[in-house]
């Protein structure tokens, strides 16, 4: 194992271990459920807007360490962008692990490179994007 797929492994563990924003938003202005039928993780998702910028995003959920800890670095970034910067950061993280693209990700999305490995593991892909979905989902409405 490569240092950086160590420092990778690292960034999904403590982010599995220590999820971020990890508790049911009371009144809520959005929530979305989400579910993986191939492996039964589970993602709820709960948004706070102001206008249109999310001030508060949160999660619950249940399953392996991949899908809990794409939702700990996705509700982390999605938090003071409007719904148009999520979209498109929902884009740029899909298009890495779905179309292998190179996103250029900034120093506050650093974290998601750690999810990059899971291309390597075609059946865990549907776990590194089960919350981008659902967040998907819900500003879709």
């Amino acid at each position: 194992m490569s240092l950086s797929d160590e420092l990778y492994k690292e960034v999904i563990l403590d982010h599995y271990e220590h999820p971020r924003n990890y508790y049911v938003l009371a009144n809520p202005s959005l929530k979305e459920k989400g579910m993986n039928p191939l492996c039964g993780d589970e993602f709820e998702l709960f948004l706070r807007f102001e206008g249109d910028k999310i001030v508060e995003a949160s999660f619950q959920g249940k399953g392996c360490s991949i899908s809990q800890a794409s939702g700990s670095m996705m509700t982390e970034l999605i938090q003071g962008k409007t719904k148009s910067e999520a979209t498109s950061l929902i884009e740029k993280f899909k298009g890495m692990i779905l179309e292998d693209k190179s996103p250029e990700y900034t120093e506050d999305e650093a974290d998601l490179e750690a999810l990059n490995g899971v291309k390597k593991y075609p059946v865990r892909v549907k776990c590194a994007v089960l919350s981008w979905n659902t967040l998907d989902k819900a500003l879709k409405g």
